[in-house]
């Protein structure tokens, strides 16, 4: 298992609140996908947009995607989210989010699955699986 860990801070807006005050939850599905843009740049040093030009990718969207919510989350909170890739395979690789709350408290547990996707030959427009570079693998083994 990949050893490295990104935590990105995040304050909570009035837009990511339902009327209640609370985060409205598909709010933390969009911070997941920032988590993960973030945790690629600081494994790599590449941006999304550079590593999608440096491998000839189109991305790497999510296939899968569940969270466990115990704590809430409401406006002007202050939350960390602690990132991390639990597995790779040939092109899929999976991502554990761990949002914490004041004193490390455990307040969601989200969990995605993604596949690195670059162009397909064989179908114009089309994009198929690609293989994660070995320079990527490399760069989470810190």
């Amino acid at each position: 298992m990949p050893s490295f860990v990104n935590r990105v801070p995040v304050r909570i807006a009035w837009g990511d609140c339902d009327p209640a005050q609370i985060v409205f939850y598909p709010r933390y599905f969009a911070f997941f996908d920032m988590a993960t843009q973030e945790l690629f740049r600081a494994a790599t040093g590449m941006s999304k947009k550079d590593m999608v030009a440096k491998y000839n990718l189109i991305g790497f969207p999510m296939v899968d995607t569940r969270a466990k919510f115990m704590i809430p989350s409401a406006y002007g909170d202050d939350i960390i989210i602690e990132s991390r890739v639990t597995e790779f395979r040939n092109s899929s690789f999976d991502v554990t989010h761990h949002v914490l709350k004041e004193g490390g408290k455990l307040a969601i547990e989200g969990f995605e699955t993604r596949v690195l996707v670059g162009p397909d030959p064989a179908k114009p427009g089309g994009m198929k699986s690609h293989k994660i570079p070995a320079e990527i693998l490399a760069a989470f083994d810190k």
